[in-house]
């Protein structure tokens, strides 16, 4: 460390070599990569987990709304839209600041985005599905003979719903894994020493022109990750989606026709 500089590391690219690939953090000295791939399964993982939360309100409170009377309806689709126009940062910021520090700071960061945002969309999009499901042949069949709400909701509806569910999930992780990465940058998501992309962006605020791969190093991991799953996204949704199937398989055939 160069201590003439505050802490500067020593050497090209913030002292890059055999020993530490991508470079060590001013002042401290810890290697970049392992934090780099640490923080990449912290943040992975709340993202993941908050994405679990939120398909399973999302799938109960859609598929409750869809099959109930009317007031169960009314009073789940009112809840949802509540959570839809609920602002997330704001009141993830309130409560993240609030609970007590020794609760697992991940964990909690995954419930209180699981549980803020997300799901009432799902719930919104599932109620809708299962209005249409219901209607259909098999439904009524399987209601006629006697089937209960819960038994027609796991074996008729459900598999209906998977490929929605798959395809708002697909979408669901990159959202998360930048509001895991926002919070930590405003200092109410995962605490130090447990290192994550978005603290990691929050230490760099102050090296970025002494020390700029501090900040580029989980700037690009955190865009590239990000940008996966959203293609990645894309293409389940592509696959899962028999209309968007067919138009491209049309499209390749005229194609082919046309060389």
């Amino acid at each position: 460390m160069d201590s003439a500089r505050g802490g500067v590391p020593v050497g090209s690219f913030g002292g890059a070599g055999a020993d530490h690939w991508l470079g060590v953090e001013p002042q401290t000295g810890r290697d970049l990569f392992a934090r780099l791939v640490y923080g990449a399964r912290v943040s992975l993982g709340v993202a993941l987990a908050a994405t679990v939360v939120q398909l399973v309100l999302g799938v109960v409170v859609g598929v409750a709304a869809g099959l109930g009377n009317r007031w169960v309806d009314l009073v789940l689709t009112r809840i949802a839209d509540i959570f839809v126009a609920m602002p997330l940062m704001i009141v993830a910021l309130a409560l993240l600041a609030i609970v007590p520090a020794g609760f697992p700071r991940p964990v909690l960061v995954a419930l209180v985005v699981g549980l803020v945002s997300g799901w009432g969309t799902l719930a919104k999009m599932v109620r809708a599905q299962t209005l249409t499901l219901k209607q259909l042949d098999y439904v009524a069949a399987a209601r006629l003979s006697g089937w209960g709400t819960v038994r027609i909701a796991r074996r008729e509806l459900l598999p209906g719903l998977a490929a929605p569910v798959i395809t708002f999930a697909a979408i669901l992780v990159p959202t998360n894994i930048t509001v895991e990465a926002a919070l930590s940058f405003l200092g109410v998501g995962v605490k130090p020493p447990t290192p994550s992309w978005g603290q990691m962006l929050t230490s760099a605020d102050v090296w970025y022109q002494a020390a700029p791969q501090y900040l580029l190093l989980p700037a690009g991991a955190l865009f590239l990750t990000v940008l996966a799953l959203t293609v990645l996204g894309d293409g389940v949704r592509t696959a899962l989606d028999p209309r968007a199937s067919s138009r491209l398989r049309v499209g390749t055939g005229r194609r082919r026709e046309a060389s």
